[in-house]
């Protein structure tokens, strides 16, 4: 009987117990140690698979490296065949296009990516770089053009699909791939914005004093033709073309074309019903018309013009603004400036009433010396609308003060009570009357000038004879300086008749030696004194020494013979 055999039930049974408990506790041994290999396991795949990648990644690297370069051509057309027509390097070949790409999707003037076999593999975008040319003239319904480049030759080139061929128009600046032939951009005509303001100025006719008939009569030739355009149709009365202001600098020329341009696109918005439509003033920029290459400056007058018939195109009237337009268009053949204006001149005649008609599109004019402009602008037909702005008088000079001095400002208030007994309008009224009675007085000491005509009469002109709306302007301005100037000192506030009537004196003090510059008769013409030929001017200079211009104790002349 074995040793086994002869242990108890009992022992048996727990030597089992134990037995199992061993292998229990082996299995969770080899268990851990299972789930140990798998997680090493799994490790080692992850990082099997992450080399595989890296190598994966640095073969394609180095199969890119080895490969033979890309090239890149222009797509030019597609043929029947399947086959493309592209220039590439200088050359126009044929290719084939991957299988891959869909051949709708290349237009004209793409840039296309080209294999070591020549064959169109991708498209990408294009540089846009090239030449700056200008369009002149559009051929094939759009698949050519004439171009004129830098040197001024001119070219037959193709143009990109991409580009709105609708869109283009004589004159527009382009890009020129040299490379292609082919113009794949258009430019933002930076020339001609930089050369007007379409902003419609933020001035009302209420800012404009003293000049209520000039007003009314540049409103009949501006609004009415467009406001009632139907009894103007009626009785076959075609709207004016163009307006010229004309008078001496400082009387507000200017200033009344900007309210016209103002009121006109409040009229458009009442009309139309649309706040957001409004009408353009196109400001020119006299200056920067003049260029020193032939032709330039009368491409940038058709610039002008072109972008007035685009912005009219709309619906809207437009308004072309010359100032100072004796500096542009000088009458022909005088010799007072350059030949220039002998091709300027015939443009702008041939911009007003040439083959393209100019229909609400109205050009005004400012100048000073509109002697100088040459006549043929301003024949009926052209300028149709003289408008002379002349110096204020004495009521004219009392409603541009009001625009300037009102109730609303700081007024002294031993002002207020003395001169309007408590009433601040009443007071800035008597201001205003005793101010200009100041300004407009004819005695020794406000005498200004001795001119002599060519006849040998004489006469003495005072200060009054030279005042403007300018003028009014910088003595209420001086005024209240002086006013602000005594409040900062703490002495008082508000403004005084005696702030206005110093300013007087200090303004003509300032503009004692002005003529003294000039030529008489140019002066002359400038000032608005175009009677009969000046010769001589003698200035009558105060030598008091006395800064605001008080009376005179010696006064000498000193003089200029034309």
């Amino acid at each position: 009987m074995s040793t086994t055999d002869k242990q108890e039930p009992g022992e048996r049974l727990e030597a089992a117990k134990a037995e199992i408990a061993d292998l229990e506790e082996r299995l969770l041994e080899i268990n851990g140690q299972l789930r140990q290999s798998r997680s090493h396991n799994e490790q080692l795949t992850v990082m099997l698979q992450q080399v595989k990648e890296q190598m994966t990644a640095m073969r394609m690297e180095v199969d890119k490296l080895t490969q033979p370069p890309s090239a890149y051509g222009s797509f030019l057309s597609l043929n029947e065949d399947g086959s493309a027509d592209i220039v590439a390097s200088g050359r126009k070949m044929r290719v084939t296009l991957h299988p891959d790409l869909d051949p709708a999707q290349i237009k004209r003037g793409d840039e296309v990516v080209l294999n070591e076999g020549l064959n169109i593999v991708s498209i990408r975008e294009a540089d846009l770089s090239g030449d700056v040319v200008n369009l002149k003239e559009l051929l094939d319904h759009g698949r050519r053009a004439m171009v004129v480049v830098q040197s001024g030759e001119e070219r037959i080139v193709g143009i990109s699909e991409a580009l709105d061929v609708m869109s283009l128009k004589t004159g527009d600046v382009m890009v020129l791939d040299p490379r292609s032939g082919i113009v794949v951009e258009r430019l933002e005509r930076k020339e001609s914005q930089d050369l007007v303001l379409e902003e419609v100025p933020d001035v009302t006719y209420d800012q404009v004093g003293g000049l209520d008939e000039q007003i009314e009569a540049i409103t009949d030739a501006v609004e009415l033709p467009y406001l009632h355009r139907e009894l103007f149709a009626k009785y076959h009365l075609p709207a004016p073309k163009g307006i010229l202001l004309y008078g001496p600098p400082g009387c507000g020329k200017t200033l009344i074309a900007k309210a016209v341009a103002n009121a006109l696109a409040h009229r458009v918005a009442e009309v139309t019903g649309q706040e957001n439509v409004r009408s353009y003033f196109l400001n020119i920029k006299g200056p920067e018309l003049l260029n020193k290459y032939v032709g330039e400056t009368e491409r940038q007058i058709r610039l002008v013009f072109e972008r007035a018939r685009e912005k009219a195109a709309e619906g809207v009237p437009v308004i072309v603004f010359f100032d100072e337009m004796d500096s542009l268009f000088r009458t022909r053949g005088t010799g007072i400036s350059s030949d220039m204006e002998s091709t300027i001149v015939p443009q702008l005649l041939a911009e007003i009433d040439g083959v393209e008609s100019l229909r609400d599109v109205i050009v005004i004019g400012a100048s000073n010396r509109e002697d100088l402009i040459d006549p043929a602008i301003l024949r009926p037909g052209r300028l149709d609308v003289k408008i002379k702005i002349d110096r204020p008088g004495e009521e004219a000079a009392a409603s541009i003060f009001s625009r300037y001095l009102h109730a609303d400002l700081p007024i002294d208030e031993s002002c207020v009570l003395n001169l309007g007994g408590g009433d601040p309008e009443k007071a800035v009224r008597l201001m205003i009357e005793q101010t200009v009675t100041e300004m407009y007085r004819a005695e020794e000491d406000t005498e200004f000038l001795e001119v002599t005509y060519q006849n040998g009469d004489k006469e003495t002109l005072y200060f009054r004879d030279f005042s403007s709306g300018a003028m009014i302007e910088n003595i209420v301005r001086r005024a209240k300086k002086l006013a602000v100037k005594r409040e900062i000192e703490g002495v008082g506030t508000g403004l005084r008749v005696d702030d206005l009537l110093v300013s007087i004196r200090q303004e003509y003090k300032e503009n004692e030696d002005l003529p003294n510059t000039t030529n008489p008769d140019d002066w002359a013409r400038i000032s608005g004194k175009k009677g009969e030929r000046i010769v001589y001017v003698r200035t009558l200079v105060s030598r008091d020494g006395d800064a605001a211009g008080g009376r005179a104790i010696e006064r000498v002349g000193t003089g200029q013979y034309l």
